[in-house]
Order: C-alpha cells, then structure tokens, then sequence
C-alpha cells in the first residue's frame, strides 16, 4: 500500500465563493483530520485571497476514495461544488 497524495489549489471566482469558503473550512479540515487513513490535511489562503492551497495525504486508496466519498455528501462539498479546483493526485 503506498500513500496518496494531493496537492493544488482551490481558485474561487469571486468574495462570496471566498466567503464560503472560509465559513465551512474549518468543520471540513475538523472531519477530514478525524477520518481514517488520514496522515495530512491542510488548506490555506494564500498571498491572493481567491486561492486557497490543498495538500492532503492518506495511508492509502482506500482511505483516500472513502475521503473523495464523503466530502461529495457532505455539506461542504456542496456549498463548494462550483469552485474550481487544480489538483494533482499521486499514489492511485
């Protein structure tokens, strides 16, 4: 089993997707950080207050599938639905 790795960034289009952002983030990072397999999660606003950088790592596939799985169900998941998003994934 090998680690899975995302990093990028999440690029809102405008003050109220960068609102809603910094509104659900911290109960997203709370429950990602409590999930299983999870070793690393962070999200940051960067010098541009539209960009936001992800860096994720989970144990596995596994972990990291049942991750992608739970954010699409979760509110987060649709409040951000429509905010673009630049990853690179590493270890599927």
């Amino acid at each position: 089993m090998s680690n899975v790795f995302l990093s990028g960034q999440l690029v809102c289009g405008n003050q109220n997707e960068a609102a809603l952002v910094a509104e659900f983030l911290p109960v997203h990072i709370e429950l990602t950080r409590a999930e299983q397999g999870c070793m690393f999660f962070e999200v940051v606003v960067t010098e541009n207050p539209l960009i936001w950088q992800v860096d994720e790592q989970f144990q596995d596939a596994e972990s990291f599938r049942a991750h992608q799985l739970r954010v699409a169900e979760s509110e987060w998941g649709r409040v951000t639905a429509k905010i673009d998003r630049h990853y690179e994934i590493k270890g599927i």
